[in-house]
């Protein structure tokens, strides 16, 4: 071999070689950690009860990632009831497999089994969560999920002295899965909460709790983040800190523009990111939590403590905030629509401007007969919920691994586009025609193409006068918030109040009460994802369905593989 030869086979080795050192420094591999579902013992409100947990946490563990990272979550279920998780606000690109939602995308994993997921991340961004979705479960496995910005970047705000995750759960003396399968059989309505908790904790305002009260100390002039997440099962929720103003910078998982508020508004599934500044006074202020509800609520508040670091003398009682009345409507809607997206060069607005597939969708609670009108629910009935007056039904095996492996007769593709009834959705329902109190019992979903531009309007109605807030969340999709209002959806008129400019971004959106809400987003994750009210007596009865969103003409645009393995039903 000549020397010019033996030179430019030098050359090429080191080439080679410098990129295989530079793609084992880029490389690295997807840690695995481990959810070990048992049942243990807690002590809340006098009494002790076993619930089932992840590692023996309530709150469960949180969950650390930086944007764009992935990880593996073996889940081992010790406990009683076949349970799954789901990755909340998680995009989870191509990858339905891991969504978690039971007999949607998977089949649950039973007592004694396992199941990893494999969790993607991909433009999220601040505080997002996990929870169980299976049955009621999710009362007690739930955790944080947080997304920090990528190494060597910030957040679009100041960074905070220090970041404090808040959880706002409930609380059930009873089993509540027991609670759950009693109200399904009788038909009727399933027993509130007993408290709600932060952090775990009720407060000091219920009995045998005021050791236990979840305490945030702070430093006169520094300024922390806290991450709120609304894991309750049944009730939006008000929260405020007393004498100090909140600034809210992020929800789910995306940035907002920030703006000053006394309390926020929360819906169940959504997360807040707010700033809050140590200014006042070195003392003892609560922060409390309590429902903004309609109809069956909890209407206890739960509490937490701010205590200032330093000398001084402790008051008796620490100071109280100022939360909105829990009919207060007018107070949830002036908060929630002061929320705009930070649309800035980092972190910009892409709402789809123009639209080629257009749902809407009214969202209802029904009853459905039962025999000699032997039921607990109104005259004798079952309680029941719908989406465009379809009840979603639960299939014996998975949606997903029916439309991917094509099996025939475990769902439709035929959900509707437009409500098959058209009334006056919110009048008083002694008005309403008798036809859209009974809802069609069925496995339906709506087939989307590829990279649509898609809008849903949710239609709020006053059916069985069971109107109230519906917090709508859309798996495998953040989507963008363009328009709300009171009363009926005009689809000649709404559109031209619609929000192009900077829309928040969000997963789980609240439909007003006697109202609607208008979203868009591009169909561009191919996969069968679920699509629900958050409520989770209103998922139990059926306001569910599912949105199927074909392949693209690439590899990138089409739906992953099944995992190596998936739990058998």
């Amino acid at each position: 071999m000549g020397f010019k030869n033996k030179f430019l086979l030098l050359e090429f080795l080191a080439f080679v070689l410098s990129n295989l050192f530079l793609l084992s420094m880029a490389w690295k591999p997807i840690p695995t950690v481990t959810f070990v579902l048992n049942e243990t013992s807690y002590t809340r409100l006098c009494s002790t009860k076993k619930i089932l947990t992840v590692n023996g946490l309530f709150p469960g563990p949180p969950i650390h990632l930086y944007k764009g990272d992935s990880l593996y979550v073996n889940v081992i279920n010790q406990g009683r009831y076949n349970v799954t998780i789901h990755w909340h606000g998680v995009r989870q690109p191509r990858n339905p497999w891991s969504d978690g939602p039971e007999y949607v995308t998977q089949c649950p994993i039973k007592p004694g089994a396992n199941f990893t997921y494999e969790i993607n991340l991909s433009t999220e961004e601040g505080t997002l969560w996990w929870h169980a979705h299976s049955d009621w479960s999710r009362a007690t496995v739930h955790g944080p999920l947080i997304i920090h910005p990528k190494p060597h970047t910030t957040y679009p705000f100041p960074k905070p002295h220090a970041e404090q995750t808040i959880v706002l759960a409930s609380w059930f003396k009873g089993d509540v899965m027991e609670i759950i399968k009693s109200a399904l059989e009788s038909g009727g309505e399933p027993n509130k909460s007993d408290a709600f908790t932060i952090n775990g904790q009720p407060g000091d305002l219920y009995n045998c709790s005021k050791a236990g009260t979840f305490k945030m100390a702070v430093e006169y002039g520094k300024t922390y983040l806290l991450r709120v997440i609304n894991a309750v099962m049944n009730e939006e929720m008000f929260f405020a800190v007393a004498n100090h103003t909140l600034t809210l910078v992020g929800q789910d998982g995306a940035y907002v523009k920030p703006f000053e508020t006394k309390y926020i508004m929360i819906t169940p599934g959504q997360t807040m990111d707010l700033l809050i500044k140590a200014d006042q006074t070195p003392s003892h202020y609560y922060m409390a939590s309590r429902a903004y509800a309609g109809l069956v609520y909890d209407n206890t508040t739960t509490t937490g403590i701010i205590q200032y670091s330093g000398n001084y003398t402790s008051p008796s009682t620490p100071f109280f905030p100022d939360l909105p009345n829990y009919t207060d409507i007018d107070s949830a809607t002036n908060f929630t629509n002061k929320i705009k997206a930070l649309n800035s060069k980092e972190h910009p607005v892409d709402v789809p401007k123009k639209v080629d597939t257009q749902l809407i969708i009214t969202v209802s609670v029904n009853t459905l007969p039962c025999v000699n009108n032997s039921c607990e629910g109104p005259n004798g009935s079952r309680l029941a919920a719908s989406l465009n007056n379809v009840s979603f039904v639960t299939p014996s095996i998975s949606v997903l691994q029916a439309y991917y492996y094509q099996i025939r007769g475990i769902f439709k593709p035929n959900f509707p586009r437009t409500p098959p009834y058209v009334f006056n959705f919110t009048a008083d329902a002694d008005n309403m025609p008798d036809n859209v109190l009974t809802p069609l019992n069925a496995t339906k979903a709506r087939i989307i193409e590829f990279n649509s531009s898609v809008e849903i309007v949710f239609q709020g109605t006053n059916v069985m006068n069971a109107a109230e807030n519906h917090p709508m969340h859309l798996h495998g999709f953040s989507f963008y918030k363009v328009g709300s209002g009171f009363g009926n959806y005009n689809i000649s008129s709404d559109p031209d109040g619609y929000n192009l400019e900077d829309p928040p971004e969000v997963n789980t959106i609240g439909v007003p009460k006697n109202g609607w809400a208008a979203i868009r987003f591009r169909a561009d994750n191919p996969g069968v994802w679920f699509m629900h009210c958050h409520l989770e007596r209103h998922a139990s009865w059926g306001m569910d369905t599912v949105l199927i969103v074909k392949n693209g003409g690439t590899k990138l645009s089409t739906m992953r593989n099944p995992l190596k393995y998936l739990n058998p039903c």
